[in-house]
């Protein structure tokens, strides 16, 4: 058998991720907030790309000749480029067409900060109002520190002590004192002593309460009243009252002071307005109508020397900033294409509420637009809508769902509508079980499961039948 190198021609196909593609699939991906982030970061680091900061309507026609003059220079630069490569759909802004550009006062999103009293600020405050001495005002003050964001003791009476070298004594009668300030509750050691503290200060302390916050929580959660009142000897009734008492105190005593890292602002990526029984789409995009190709730099293609360092600095970032328009184009493009796609397909449920939403996969969408599922999912994520109806994530448009007798789907959110509303309408005496519930659903002629019942019941948060039984 002959052995020895040869040369083989060999032909295949597979997919190049060139820096320029990952900068537009990136750039399909982020959010509005992130997305100017990047632009803004693109502006400090690329002297070729500026952006218009006056769009009044005297610049507009110069802008337009401007850009066109800057589209017939770049020709010459991205000659080797073949665009549908690496995008499936080119074409014209979907903005809205002869409408007058208003200038954009930009946010600062500094002005959404909350600047309001964190849980230790207002009991320093009522510990600076009491007339203590020195060394139990720094006691206080350490005990304050070593609270939780929910107002739990988290360090032990001893090692306080330890700190300051007195008796636990000492330190047990300053942590009373921290105990009665606002919020009711605060200073606790575990969730037994909190709810005892806010009882003693409403003044419904007696026995029997006492004992079932100390010996019977778990019955409490679990809606077991038969067993305490059999402990207890008392009507089942009586506990029930109990039991209304204690599900109405604060477990967490500090978290009505939690702010700032808590608060999240979302700015809407696309807004959809009705308009004479039309329902109209705008993309957010402040940013990038606004970018365009420095003037200076432009002209001094022109100027200097092909062959210098300069000018190929400036033909790299030339291509880099039109790459990054080009980009911003399609995104907008391709993200109103996918939006439209989903209006069309959920206009019962713009028109009448929650209960029409349809069931819609993103292969459905991806079909109707004619781009692959991932590509859907890179324009919808992390996005939100702003519609008619409220904000919403855009994903909250793709439920899936069950079928019916009729052959058409229901999503999952109609039927949690359904079944919550089935709930809210039953007997507390005589809550109704999973199995009736899936009864009255298949009557109406939707194939679901008891199992699937319960899924959905959990969803929205409701407990089962035997924890919301009432006596």
């Amino acid at each position: 058998m002959r052995m020895g190198y040869d040369l083989v021609l060999e032909q295949q196909q597979k997919l190049v991720m060139t820096p320029e593609l990952r900068l537009a699939l990136k750039i399909l991906q982020l959010p509005v907030i992130e997305l100017e982030n990047l632009i803004k970061q693109e502006l400090e680091t690329n002297p070729v790309l500026d952006i218009i900061e006056d769009l009044s309507d005297e610049k507009i026609i110069d802008i337009e000749e401007e850009k066109k003059t800057n589209d017939e220079e770049a020709k010459k630069l991205l000659d080797e480029i073949d665009w549908k490569e690496y995008f499936q759909f080119q074409g014209k802004s979907y903005c809205l067409e002869n409408t007058e550009i208003e200038e954009q006062q930009e946010s600062s999103y500094e002005n959404f900060i909350c600047y309001a009293d964190t849980l230790k600020d207002h009991l320093f405050f009522q510990l600076g109002s009491l007339k203590l001495s020195k060394a139990d005002r720094k006691i206080g003050e350490y005990i304050i520190e070593s609270l939780d964001d929910n107002g739990y003791l988290a360090t032990s009476i001893g090692d306080i002590a330890q700190v300051f070298s007195v008796n636990e004594a000492k330190v047990q009668n300053i942590l009373r004192i921290i105990q009665t300030f606002e919020p009711v509750g605060v200073g606790a050691t575990n969730l037994v002593e909190c709810l005892l503290l806010q009882i003693n200060a409403l003044g419904l302390a007696d026995e029997n309460i006492i004992i079932i916050i100390k010996e019977h929580l778990d019955d409490i959660a679990a809606n077991r009243l038969h067993n305490i009142a059999k402990k207890l000897s008392i009507p089942v009734a009586k506990v029930q009252e109990y039991s209304d008492i204690i599900k109405s105190l604060e477990p967490k005593p500090g978290r009505a002071f939690h702010c700032g890292t808590e608060n999240r602002y979302i700015i809407p990526d696309v807004y959809i307005e009705k308009i004479d029984n039309e329902y109209i789409i705008t993309i957010n995009d402040s940013y990038g109508t606004r970018l365009m190709i420095n003037r200076y730099y432009r002209n001094m293609i022109n100027t200097m020397d092909k062959s210098s360092d300069a000018m190929s600095f400036i033909n790299d970032k030339l291509s880099s900033a039109l790459w990054l328009i080009k980009s911003l184009e399609q995104r907008k493009n391709t993200l109103y294409k996918v939006m439209k796609a989903i209006v069309d397909h959920q206009k019962e449920f713009f028109e009448k509420g929650d209960g029409y939403l349809k069931t819609m996969t993103l292969k459905d969408i991806a079909d109707e637009v004619q781009v692959h599922e991932s590509t859907v999912s890179r324009a919808i994520s992390g996005k939100y809508a702003q519609t008619p109806r409220g904000i919403f994530e855009i994903k909250y448009f793709f439920k899936s769902g069950v079928g019916s007798k009729s052959g058409e789907d229901i999503s999952s959110e109609s039927i949690k509508k359904m079944i919550k509303s089935i709930i809210d309408a039953e007997d507390a005496s005589k809550p109704v079980s999973d199995q009736t519930i899936t009864e009255f659903l298949v009557n109406k002629g939707i194939n679901i499961s008891r199992r699937t019942v319960a899924k959905y019941r959990e969803e929205i948060g409701i407990p089962s039948s035997s924890k919301r039984r009432r006596y």
